[in-house]
């Protein structure tokens, strides 16, 4: 049995790992690398392996980095089934739609190359088997798998995967403390022989999540005082719902969040949030407690929802103070894109940072406090005021990944750290090590390893 590391090691994007079993080749998540530009060039190489080899795809949730390249999977051959939660399934067809409309605009704007086209979206979208949390699948012969709940986003979940005689655990990417809407992160089982486990944030400590409103609170109060524009770009799946979900607390129960309109702009952010209301069955107590009431905590006054381009054009006219809600997260696509245009250099205007900057997006160049960035190919001031709010990352600290590891009583007998950047990878690898007694490793992509 072999695994091979074919993306998101030492490095944060492009999840994509290969369990090669005595008689199948199964993949874990096939995501895009997300670093400059959205669909930047390192998705269009070929892949570290035959697509068509490929007997069966499990996916671990819907995040662009984890499910990007699956249409052009299906373009390069692969015709198994994927395998993923039923509220995945819904997810990751967004996500290519809305990956495609982006590509499709870069196209038209930059002459950038199209990953794939509507053709693979419709297969991929027909391979898709929606499965329910801990109910064990056999993927393939001789080969089982089961879904178990990680608590990073709706319908993300960590991966057990039994074959040959070992089980193997991918994490894909494990949840903050105390994610409001989503439940708890389920227990590690004690039998992981190998455990593949996410490392984004393994060399910091997040704020609290009893911080976290109040945090929230503060830096609008002090953005609406400026009478700017308060700019927030979130991932569309999760980071938003959580920052709605907030806003809801401190708009309808604490009665503190400021006087002025709101906007989310962002067509895919809309479309899933009202998957998250199809899906009830994967709230934590207190969601689940506010939903059986009447409560719809994604929605509150002064909320706008802003789908179409036009409805987006007009929020140009709106005078501050006022917040957009826009995708993308890491601020390389999306419509963030144009407020950063407009609103970067005014000193009256705020970013607050909700999410992971990999390397090279603006997002990270902004998080880092440069004072001149290029947007549209043109150099912009950098004036207004950047802020970030570490607990509300939809990945868990160092913390969090420690104590995960060990859930389950006996830890892995060997660990590999990956979706993470080097620092932060060999910082978790040192620390499991330290306090573990066991085998760590820290892999390059494309290394392959005998298990």
């Amino acid at each position: 049995m072999h695994i091979k590391f074919c993306g998101a090691d030492r490095g944060v994007t492009g999840s994509c790992h290969l369990l090669q079993t005595e008689k199948y080749k199964v993949l874990v998540d096939c995501g895009m690398f997300q670093g400059g530009n959205f669909n930047q060039g390192k998705n269009h190489d070929d892949f570290p392996f035959n697509a068509s080899e490929i007997d069966v795809l499990l996916v671990t949730h819907g995040h662009l980095d984890h499910v990007g390249r699956i249409p052009k999977l299906i373009k390069d051959g692969f015709q198994g089934k994927i395998w993923m939660t039923k509220a995945t399934c819904e997810f990751a067809y967004l996500i290519w739609v809305d990956a495609w409309h982006i590509m499709k605009e870069n196209h038209k704007r930059y002459g950038s190359p199209i990953l794939f086209d509507e053709t693979d979206i419709a297969t991929a979208q027909q391979f898709c088997e929606g499965i329910e949390y801990d109910k064990e699948i056999e993927v393939m012969p001789g080969v089982k798998a089961v879904w178990k709940d990680a608590g990073h986003i709706f319908g993300s979940a960590f991966i057990e995967v039994t074959a040959d005689g070992k089980k193997i655990a991918f994490s894909g990417d494990i949840g903050n403390e105390g994610v409001p809407i989503l439940k708890d992160t389920d227990k590690l089982s004690s039998d992981i022989d190998v455990l593949l486990c996410e490392s984004t944030y393994g060399d910091r400590i997040h704020e609290t999540p009893d911080v976290r409103r109040e945090v929230i609170l503060k830096l609008i109060k002090e953005g609406v005082a400026k009478g700017g524009t308060i700019m927030v770009p979130a991932f569309s799946l999760e980071r938003t719902q959580e920052f709605l979900y907030e806003l809801n607390k401190l708009a309808e129960y604490d009665k503190k969040l400021p006087d002025m309109p709101i906007f989310l702009d962002s067509p895919l952010a809309i479309h899933a949030t009202a998957v998250y209301k199809k899906y009830p069955k994967y709230y934590d107590e207190e969601a689940m407690r506010l939903h059986l009431v009447g409560d719809d905590f994604l929605d509150f006054p002064n909320l706008q929802m802003t789908e179409t381009k036009e409805e987006s054009k007009k929020i140009n006219h709106v005078p501050g103070p006022k917040m957009i809600i826009a995708g993308s997260g890491m601020m390389n696509g999306g419509r963030i894109i144009h407020h950063a245009f407009r609103y970067v250099p005014d000193p009256n205007s705020t970013l607050i940072i909700v999410g992971y900057q990999a390397k090279g997006t603006l997002g990270r160049k902004l998080y880092e406090g440069h004072k001149e960035v290029k947007i549209f190919k043109q150099d912009v001031k950098v004036n207004c005021t950047v802020k970030a709010i570490g607990a509300l990352s939809a990945h868990g600290d160092q913390v969090k990944l420690l104590d995960w590891v060990g859930s389950g009583g006996n830890v892995p007998k060997k660990i590999f750290c990956v979706h993470g950047e080097e620092h932060a990878a060999v910082e978790l690898s040192h620390r499991l090590r330290d306090k573990y007694k066991v085998e760590t490793f820290v892999p390059e992509e494309e290394e392959e390893v005998e298990i």
